[in-house]
């Protein structure tokens, strides 16, 4: 379930803005010989920086946010370079307590969101309009397949 979760946000983020550039899926971080693996990662170009994404299947819990401050240092630390800014931090949970997410953000000092997500087949109304953006990359896609089978058949 995590990766069909992770497939729909990174198919929404990647219709969503021109400025999003995909980095990896599960990032591998190699700290001192221990691996750890961020869910997501994408570039932002207009902001300049990495926008991590860790996925939760459950409640937030305040745990999940150090969790992420890690990674952002990590990514900060080992895989930013020097003209970019710092990284940011996005968590996505299935459920949250508003107040308990407050409290739990409050003294942190990075750039870190709190969000939920909605499982379902329906498009919720304010989204329809990326219909068409997703549609016509699949339609580019399609066109592209088209061209390079043709081009396959004219050499034999």
């Amino acid at each position: 379930m995590r990766k069909a979760i992770a497939a729909d946000v990174k198919k929404f983020i990647m219709a969503s803005g021109e400025g999003f550039c995909f980095i990896g899926d599960e990032y591998r971080l190699l700290i001192d010989n221990e691996e750890f693996f961020v869910d997501l990662l994408f570039y932002e170009r207009n902001l300049q920086c990495l926008v991590a994404f860790e996925l939760k299947r459950d409640k937030f819990r305040p745990a999940d946010l150090g969790q992420l401050s890690f990674y952002l240092t990590a990514l900060d630390k080992y895989v930013r370079k020097p003209n970019e800014n710092r990284a940011i931090g996005i968590l996505l949970c299935q459920d949250m307590n508003r107040t308990v997410v407050e409290l739990a953000v409050q003294d942190y000092n990075k750039p870190m969101g709190v969000s939920t997500y909605r499982l379902g087949t329906g498009i919720p109304e304010q989204y329809s309009s990326l219909i068409p953006v997703i549609d016509g990359v699949e339609q580019i896609m399609t066109a592209k397949d088209d061209i390079e089978s043709n081009d396959e058949e004219a050499k034999e």
